[in-house]
């Protein structure tokens, strides 16, 4: 299994394609590199396609700290730089989202372009930050079982869900999700709901950028990622009908599609 040492973490990395221009991708909470392979499936025949575990999460080391925003920032900057693969595209979900967006403003000569994915800018809101700490003290305390369900449609939409010939899809996740190392989900989780608000310092990101948002995402709405695009100068809106927060794993063509409608359209 292909790793690289940065940041005083080893981290975990799969990569496909041999295109002239590297695509990254970087993940969700909870899950691991392996959310993006229908997108990845789609773009390995004309990109280089690199996706990575977060610390703590998938094959990537669990460390005894440094689960902070700023080091997960530190974290892929560092695996850029191993990797030799600056400046390269970024795909960034939530989690992803909020470290692609931060290195946008701190280390732009990092980046060719930046995809923010059902991601926000902004602090996490007072009543779902009492939720998400509930939920993780839960866990912390007891384990998965008494909030798994309560955990799947925050993630999923519903209509996802309730697919029968997605059943077995839908439990691979479960699985996933529940064998997340009880050590590394609060801190990773209090770290990224405890997040600062960088709004205002986007409008610094001069680098092609596409938002995207499922319209039926609970976790972070249209309304924020409708801020950034307002922020970002001339950034791409795409919306993914009838998915939730994870679109990418329940529409998988559908955001490929925007990546490659975006992608075209910044002549790659």
């Amino acid at each position: 299994m292909p790793k690289v040492k940065v940041n005083n973490v080893e981290l975990f990395y799969n990569e496909f394609g041999k295109g002239k221009e590297t695509l990254l991708f970087s993940h969700g909470f909870l899950v691991n590199n392996t959310m993006f392979q229908g997108q990845i499936d789609r773009l390995k025949d004309k990109y280089r396609c690199i996706s990575y575990d977060h610390r703590g999460h998938g094959n990537s080391e669990v460390t005894p700290n440094g689960y902070e925003l700023d080091n997960l920032v530190t974290d892929a900057v560092g695996l850029i730089e191993k990797l030799n693969i600056a400046p390269v595209h970024f795909i960034g979900m939530s989690t992803g989202g909020f470290v692609g967006m931060r290195i946008a403003i701190r280390r732009p000569d990092l980046l060719k372009s930046l995809i923010l994915m059902n991601t926000s800018a902004e602090e996490e809101p007072k009543l779902p930050l009492l939720r998400n700490n509930i939920l993780l003290l839960v866990v912390k305390y007891l384990g998965w079982f008494p909030v798994i369900s309560q955990v799947m449609p925050i993630m999923f939409h519903r209509s996802f869900l309730k697919d029968e010939s997605r059943q077995q899809e839908i439990e691979k996740w479960k699985k996933i999700v529940t064998n997340q190392n009880r050590k590394v989900t609060y801190p990773f989780g209090k770290a990224i709901f405890g997040r600062d608000n960088v709004l205002d310092k986007l409008s610094k990101i001069d680098i092609p950028t596409a938002i995207l948002i499922s319209d039926k995402d609970i976790v972070t709405t249209p309304k924020y990622s409708k801020r950034m695009l307002e922020t970002i100068p001339n950034a791409l809106y795409f919306s993914i009908p009838d998915a939730g927060h994870f679109a990418a794993i329940e529409k998988p063509n559908e955001v490929a599609n925007s990546m490659e409608e975006f992608y075209n359209k910044i002549v790659l």
